[in-house]
């Protein structure tokens, strides 16, 4: 896989555990009942510490998107053009990834999407959206 890999620290390990099952995960304060990501120590609401992962539904919209067409990185010269979007999960918290399953003509704002899983190394599996038929 020659693309760059996320780095896996302490606070986002649980994240690709729950990834590598296929299950897109994160962190609710159990004070607020707000959902966040990225991982964090701490709650970004109420800055407790008392929080707990969740299972999310994996659903969303096209909030914003960009198609590339120059290579930044050599792993994805064979991609191009790509997308990337900023998806508005249902749950409220906001995720970066890429939309498969389309044409980057075809990505709207607002495009129903739902999570995929992509199994890139026997260490990392990355969530993708696709859109909702």
């Amino acid at each position: 896989y020659a693309k760059p890999l996320p780095v896996v620290d302490v606070w986002s390990r649980p994240f690709w555990a729950a990834c590598a099952e296929e299950r897109l995960t994160a962190q609710r304060c159990d004070e607020s009942g707000e959902v966040w990501f990225p991982p964090s120590p701490i709650s970004p609401v109420t800055r407790t510490e008392k929080w707990s992962w969740v299972n999310l539904s994996g659903r969303g919209a096209i909030y914003s998107f960009v198609e590339f067409h120059q290579r930044y990185f050599a792993g994805f010269a064979d991609d191009l053009p790509y997308n990337v979007a900023q998806i508005k999960l249902e749950e409220g918290p906001y995720f970066i990834a890429n939309i498969v399953g389309c044409g980057n003509a075809d990505l709207a704002i607002d495009m129903p999407v739902t999570v995929v899983f992509e199994r890139v190394t026997d260490a990392i599996t990355l969530p993708k959206f696709t859109p909702v038929r």
